[in-house]
């Protein structure tokens, strides 16, 4: 009997070439001296004030700074999600002691950064990697590694958090030293949320939102381990940091209070 087979050369010939990932392009728009960034839509994914580049200009940007009421010297820090480089910025510039990475898959996000938003070039605290967030969490080498992870991952549709899973939260936490903190940002009025909540406390000891600002957004803080909630304690970190950053941190604590 004769069977039809198709050549090795035949086969591997029409297979697709391997898929790279398709980015909306990256847009910018100015208006009373703030720069955005936006990926082809009108969605802002991020914001610079021309005369303070590494000033986070967003509400939410400053609440995902929450994270240091309960750690005052981080060593590693790592950005999940470039954006405009707001928070890779600030890390660098206030915490001189701590190394600071950023993850980001599109480098033409990183081209506009660094042409546009005054990010700074890699040195030996400062690493922006292109790849994907997926990949990063679930690298064994990055286990255990960073004191903070600060996660803002939208794609042009801003209509969530593009990894968004239990096994990615468990992944994150991995990732985070004993007593280590995550910050992600959230939609709070977006089917979305109560999804990522979810996939957070069973990925987590504690997690804690903050106020949604009027942009709708939701910063939700991400324990390792369950933090002792001492007030009087954060309010006295929260006036020190007010003093040194001029974040508004005080409203954190109030948020804390308010969400216990």
């Amino acid at each position: 009997m004769l069977i039809k087979r198709k050549s090795i050369e035949q086969v591997e010939s029409s297979r697709k070439p391997a898929r790279k990932p398709k980015f909306a392009p990256v847009t910018l728009s100015e208006q009373d001296g703030v720069r955005y960034l936006h990926f082809g839509t009108e969605w802002v994914q991020g914001a610079m004030r021309i005369r303070k580049p590494d000033w986070p200009e967003l509400e939410y940007a400053q609440q995902m700074m929450a994270w240091m009421l309960f750690i005052e010297q981080p060593r590693k820090i790592v950005q999940l999600g470039l954006g405009s480089a707001t928070l890779t910025k600030f890390c660098y510039r206030q915490f001189p002691e701590a190394t600071v990475t950023a993850v980001e898959l599109n480098e033409s996000v990183v081209t506009i950064c660094e042409s546009m938003f005054k990010l700074p070039a890699n040195d030996e605290r400062l690493d922006v990697v292109q790849m994907d967030a997926f990949d990063f969490v679930h690298d064994e080498a990055n286990h255990g590694a960073y004191d903070v992870i600060q996660c803002d991952l939208y794609d042009a549709t801003a209509r969530g958090p593009v990894l968004d899973t239990p096994e990615f939260y468990q992944a994150c936490k991995e990732c985070l030293a004993d007593g280590g903190i995550m910050t992600v940002n959230l939609f709070g009025d977006h089917p979305s949320f109560a999804r990522n909540i979810k996939a957070m406390k069973f990925a987590f000891d504690e997690v804690i939102c903050l106020p949604e600002v009027h942009d709708g957004n939701v910063v939700a803080i991400c324990f390792k381990q369950r933090p002792v909630l001492d007030i009087e304690a954060l309010k006295a970190r929260a006036a020190q940091i007010v003093a040194t950053t001029k974040l508004p941190a005080k409203s954190w604590v109030k948020g804390i209070q308010a969400a216990e």
